[in-house]
């Protein structure tokens, strides 16, 4: 007789597109996308746990499945697309005991910090963030099929499965049984095995609980999952999303209740993304390697506790921006770890700056924006009337790499990569066709642009990328006109030949993440973050101070005056000088 994993594929699975592969975590296989129901693709995302605000290592998931959805669509498929919200937990009750509010209020405030954080990411691609407490009918009638059909039983007011009753259980983790300790404490006396876990938790006294047939309590950790999941997606779909650590217990839980219950499969790919991590640390960034375990600090296993950094995610967004945070995760493939540092998302953002300039030379020869262009939403065969113009010949090759890239298990990073080479091919055919200069008005030319941007605009869609210009450097106009200053000074030096002050102008900027970029019809500067203008100023403050000490006082007195004319000052104290607004 057939194990369920082995019916995984049904006679109404057909594949929209056979070119795109997805690996399954159980099969430990590349498999070809064949749905449950043709055209169309269910995604479950196990979501967060909302006692805390969101930290950073929350987002992978939501911004890894945001651009599979979006590719998915682009290929023509209905997707659906669902992430949980885990409102009831022992994390919830204590952070309501600890600030003397609700579990309802403790909730609603991170629900709401979690959009703010998948808002600022360009996370607006999912369907359904079905609540646990919104579902608790749903859930108590899942434990009772289950303990209909003899997979759990009640024991004091909880329920527990059997993982006895289950030939396959640990086929996900690929662990025994007799490996597995379950939930211990103060209820391991009413387990048959360690092993068994929890689907209903009779309640404490002051808990938030909830009628049942075992009495008043409240849901345990994997079972909403299963009846959520049922509820809007059925009780077999396509694909089930989540960070590695889920493997175990989750996941594995999750499988066997699901498919004890209905007698199939659950689901037909497992994906599991790699764990963000802090620097080259061991542990995962937020939450916890295993809810049996206590929360680590930042130094233990070298996980990033909250306390170590891994909270304020609204401040990190504010300092680099959410595109910045987005790329910096797509940039890699999903299944890989992703070493997580600051100065790692300054380093991958620098690329950016390439795509920002080449919209900017867009805009000087055609007067048009990138963000306006309108491209192809659906993916169509790769082709060109023009097989003697090279430019638009190789695009097509570029194309056709993204997206090879993309099928081959939503490979971000090879897509990414393509994305580059069309952007150099685009910048190239610029100087090439001299359309600054003299062939901006030939028409065939700018034609040729034309097609090159909206292949850009149409491929980082996909990846859900230069949507939307990005904010102002740093926010603040100030900068802005500080860098106008530093444009000017390094311009009216090296007219001087006074190339010692222009050459620290361009090596003073560079630590602060700004581009300086010379043209034929001036310097532009692009980049740059929340410190550049602190950085800037202090470049400036030591300029000053070297022309001082080498008697260029008409630098150094022009930079002071300067500054004051846009309401900068300078003041000089026995430790160094110090800048203000005014």
């Amino acid at each position: 007789m057939p194990t369920l994993t082995e019916t995984m594929t049904s006679p109404a699975a057909e594949s929209a597109n056979p070119t795109l592969h997805i690996y399954d975590t159980l099969t430990k296989k590349k498999a070809p996308l064949e749905t449950v129901t043709p055209g169309k693709v269910g995604i479950y995302l196990c979501g967060p746990t909302v006692y805390a605000e969101a930290h950073i290592g929350h987002m992978v998931g939501p911004v890894i499945f945001d651009c599979i959805k979006r590719y998915l669509t682009y290929n023509g498929y209905d997707v659906t697309w669902v992430v949980n919200i885990t409102d009831v937990d022992d994390k919830l009750i204590n952070k309501a005991n600890e600030r003397g509010i609700t579990m309802l209020e403790v909730a609603e405030e991170n629900i709401a910090d979690y959009h703010r954080n998948l808002a600022a990411l360009g996370v607006d691609q999912i369907d359904e963030f079905p609540r646990a407490t919104d579902c608790m009918s749903d859930i108590i009638e899942f434990i009772e099929s289950l303990v209909e059909q003899g997979f759990a039983y009640a024991s004091e007011g909880d329920v527990y499965f059997d993982v006895a009753k289950d030939q396959e259980y640990g086929k996900l983790s690929n662990r025994s049984v007799d490996s597995m300790q379950g939930e211990g404490g103060g209820t391991a006396d009413r387990k048959k095995s360690m092993a068994d876990f929890a689907l209903w938790k009779s309640a404490k006294p002051g808990e938030p609980s909830w009628d049942s047939p075992w009495g008043k309590g409240r849901p345990g950790w994997h079972i909403e999952c299963s009846a959520m999941s049922k509820k809007i997606l059925g009780d077999t779909f396509d694909i089930h999303g989540g960070g590695l650590d889920l493997v175990f217990p989750h996941h594995e839980n999750e499988i066997a209740q699901s498919e004890c219950c209905h007698g199939r499969p659950m689901v037909k790919y497992w994906a599991h993304n790699g764990l963000l991590r802090k620097d080259s640390a061991a542990g995962k960034i937020g939450g916890k390697s295993d809810r049996g375990q206590p929360e680590a600090t930042g130094e233990a296993g070298g996980k990033m506790s909250r306390s170590a950094g891994a909270g304020g995610l609204q401040d990190l967004i504010g300092r680099q921006g959410g595109e910045r945070i987005r790329f910096f995760l797509l940039r890699t493939h999903y299944r890989s770890t992703v070493l997580f540092s600051e100065p790692a998302i300054e380093e991958a953002a620098k690329g950016l700056e390439t795509f920002y300039r080449l919209f900017k030379r867009y805009t000087r020869i055609t007067s048009g924006d990138f963000y306006s262009l309108t491209a192809a939403s659906k993916r169509g065969k790769s082709t060109t009337d023009q097989q003697e113009n090279p430019a638009l010949v190789a695009a097509v090759s570029h194309k056709e790499n993204f997206l090879a890239a993309m099928d081959d298990d939503f490979n971000t990073g090879g897509a990414i990569a393509e994305l580059f080479e069309l952007a150099n091919l685009t910048n190239k055919f610029c100087d090439e066709a001299d359309l600054e200069g003299g062939g901006g008005s030939n028409e065939a030319k700018l034609a040729t642009l034309g097609h090159l941007m909206q292949t850009i605009k149409e491929l980082s869609n996909v990846l859900g990328l230069f949507l939307q210009p990005p904010a102002d450097s740093g926010g603040d106009e100030l900068l802005g006109q500080v860098m106008q200053l530093v444009i000017d000074l390094r311009a009216e030096a090296r007219a001087a030949k006074n190339f010692a002050t222009a050459d620290a102008i361009r090596d003073g900027i560079g630590p602060t993440g700004i581009v300086l970029e010379d043209r034929a019809g001036g310097t532009e500067w692009a980049g740059g973050n929340e410190g550049s203008l602190d950085g800037v100023l202090k470049m400036l403050i030591e300029l000053r101070e070297s022309s001082r000490k080498n008697k260029d006082f008409a630098t150094a007195d022009a930079i002071r005056d300067r500054l004051a004319d846009i309401g900068v000052m300078l003041e000089d104290r026995a430790g160094g000088t110090e800048w203000s607004k005014s």
